[in-house]
């Protein structure tokens, strides 16, 4: 079984286009590094692999490409740019049974806006019992949880998780657009000053009787 030998003709560039192409999620620079270091047979480090994502990005611009270069949940992501989700969505025909019906966005974006959050913060908010939402978001991992808070009952914390970045195009969470409704605004980020994450463990608060259903079932 031969060892690979170094390829002096193969540039930093070329290196990362090649592993974030094959690659169906984000990837550290620091991961790369270490790759490229070893099969290019020099040092090459993260920053060094940034630098060539901004190049390749300035190349994919002056060329009109339909993808770029994207940090996402603090990793290197080549994505088709946004003007051209509507084709995509056509293109792959997402069935309504995959996707996320309307009480679990807003349960996702009070999570994302507000966490770490209770279950019984975002039942206050939306009116609503959220127990089976919940459940389905964390099946899909967008969220977790995040801890115990510190109030009576110790009460589960909830937050998202790095997919939830992944799934959503972000860097982190500081990346969340803002919100354009000052009063929806003002009630996700809100929070008492009591709700702080612990680890001990505890009952999950007991479900109010209405519920919601976590997902689409019918074509629109």
């Amino acid at each position: 079984m031969s060892e690979s030998v170094p390829d002096a003709a193969v540039s930093i560039e070329q290196a990362v286009e090649a592993v974030l192409l094959t690659s169906d999620k984000p990837v550290r620079p620091a991961q790369i590094a270490d790759a490229l270091t070893e099969s290019l047979g020099k040092p090459i480090d993260a920053d060094q692999v940034r630098q060539a994502a901004s190049v390749l990005n300035e190349t994919y611009a002056d060329s009109g490409r339909s993808f770029t270069i994207e940090t996402i949940a603090s990793g290197l992501r080549i994505m088709a740019k946004p003007e051209l989700a509507g084709v995509l969505a056509s293109f792959h025909g997402q069935r309504a049974s995959n996707r996320l019906s309307r009480a679990a966005l807003e349960t996702l974006a009070i999570i994302a806006y507000r966490q770490p959050v209770t279950r019984a913060e975002i039942e206050n908010i939306r009116g609503v019992a959220c127990g089976e939402v919940l459940r389905s978001l964390m099946d899909r991992r967008l969220v977790t949880i995040a801890g115990r808070a510190e109030e009576l009952g110790r009460p589960m914390l909830y937050g998202t998780t790095r997919d939830f970045l992944t799934q959503f195009g972000l860097g982190n969470i500081r990346d969340l657009p803002e919100m354009t409704d000052p009063q929806a605004a003002s009630a996700v980020r809100t929070k008492p000053d009591n709700v702080r994450a612990t680890t001990d463990s505890a009952d999950e608060e007991t479900e109010p009787p209405r519920t919601e259903p976590a997902l689409e079932t019918s074509e629109s």
